[in-house]
């Protein structure tokens, strides 16, 4: 099987792609307004580009690079603002913009690949078509990876199928749960996924506090970009890569089409873990107008090639391979279009079965100092702790009443549920 066919093989569309590109077509590019009118809707408007996943991770430094220099290209030069939208693994926002969001252009959203196609895998909470949306552009073909924190005692992707482990993962719908329940069904392995971390950011925390042995969902380009020094000074262990082709990055890393023999298997590897290849796709929502989705997907490739943009990804260490919409559709329908019989073997790895969630940790305490994204503690025995506070992630009560995260201050007594000194705290209920 070419793996590289993405890349280097004019694309063929099977009688469902066909049908999809035919109606899509149709519906977003049939004659209409000129250039000249988009760029008198954009003048004097801002632009919201949302992100599907929490603040401090891959996904959201691509989205405020892009959001840097894309208004310059798109005709009126309108202003843009970025908007996190966490929830159920990126689900949440997919069905925003597809159900809720204004059908105009001034509403765009990066989400991750696994969230793209999860109608393909029967997941009821995913309101969407995945080809009817309006693809922009993708910023990146990404390369994945799995990993563990080098006290974990897991050096190979061997050593998981040795004995069972212990990964974390977000929601059950996110990459780092699927990745992983692939694996098990799949190759063989016997790894244990515990659900409820707060992002990428808070399985890395769980695996340095050694709740867990591992993750998935690290993509190479976050790993450059967010975790190069934990990656390069051998504390963060790269066990396997995904996607279509090994990376020169990951020289001696196994690639997960070491582990299958049969080009059906491939198959269904490239329907679960090939999908990454869509590392960072913008997306807007069905029927937007003809003049105003071309302006927007040329925007995107004008960015691209945009000097600063191109800086200050460099700058970051974020890699970028752009696709343009088309590109994107036409990569999309072919997902869509795999053969049944391998589309249902992928649905059957992809079982959820029951789902464990972390048990948060208990601890009561007086606030010392509080500032606008964390909190300093101390509890009756005098030990310190910092807690990170999120308007969105902390409930928070006071007298028993509900209470905002800015009406936390020093000397309130509480009783904080979190996942670990340094990390979220989820619940904070004060006297």
């Amino acid at each position: 099987m070419n793996r590289n066919r993405f890349v280097s093989r004019p694309w063929r569309p099977g009688l469902l792609g066909l049908t999809v590109l035919a109606v899509a077509g149709a519906a977003a590019f049939a004659a209409g307004p000129t250039q000249a009118d988009a760029a008198e809707f954009y003048k004097g408007k801002r632009v919201a580009l949302y992100v599907g996943n929490h603040p401090g991770g891959g996904y959201d430094a691509y989205t405020r690079l892009l959001a840097r220099s894309f208004g310059r290209h798109v005709p009126g030069n309108p202003g843009t603002i970025v908007r996190n939208m966490p929830g159920a693994a990126g689900i949440r926002l997919a069905n925003y913009l597809y159900n809720s969001a204004e059908k105009d252009g001034t509403q765009m959203g990066v989400f991750a690949s696994s969230v793209a196609f999860a109608p393909l895998f029967g997941e009821t909470k995913a309101q969407f078509k995945t080809e009817k949306f309006t693809w922009i552009g993708n910023i990146d073909q990404t390369t994945g990876t799995c990993t563990a924190w080098h006290t974990a005692g897991i050096k190979t992707f061997d050593d998981l199928l040795k004995q069972p482990m212990i990964f974390g993962a977000t929601g059950p719908n996110g990459v780092n749960s699927e990745h992983p329940r692939g694996f098990n069904a799949l190759i063989g392995t016997r790894i244990q996924v515990i659900h409820g971390y707060p992002g990428s950011t808070g399985v890395l925390l769980a695996m340095k506090r050694g709740e867990v042995q591992g993750g998935c969902g690290f993509a190479l380009s976050s790993l450059k970009a967010r975790r190069r020094e934990e990656w390069k000074s051998g504390k963060l262990v790269i066990v396997v890569q995904t996607g279509f082709k090994k990376h020169p990055d990951l020289a001696g890393v196994p690639h997960i089409y070491d582990y299958v023999k049969t080009d059906d298997d491939k198959k269904v590897l490239d329907l679960i873990y090939g999908r990454h290849i869509l590392g960072r796709p913008l997306a807007a929502p069905p029927d937007l107008p003809a003049d105003r989705a071309k302006a927007l997907r040329a925007a995107f490739m004008a960015t691209m090639k945009d000097p600063e943009f191109v800086k200050g990804a460099n700058t970051q260490h974020l890699p970028i391979e752009p696709w343009d919409g088309e590109e994107v559709t036409k990569i999309v329908n072919q997902f869509l279009g795999y053969p049944p019989a391998v589309i249902k073997r992928a649905r059957a790895a992809m079982e959820i079965g029951k789902v464990v969630k972390v048990k948060l940790k208990k601890t009561d305490g007086r606030i010392t100092k509080v500032s606008k994204k964390k909190i300093q503690v101390t509890d009756g025995s005098g030990k310190k702790f910092t807690f990170k506070i999120s308007g969105r992630q902390s409930k928070v009560t006071i007298g028993g009443k509900k209470a905002k995260t800015k009406a936390l201050e020093a000397g309130l007594d509480c009783t904080f549920r979190h996942f670990g000194n340094g990390d979220l705290a989820k619940a904070i209920a004060c006297k």
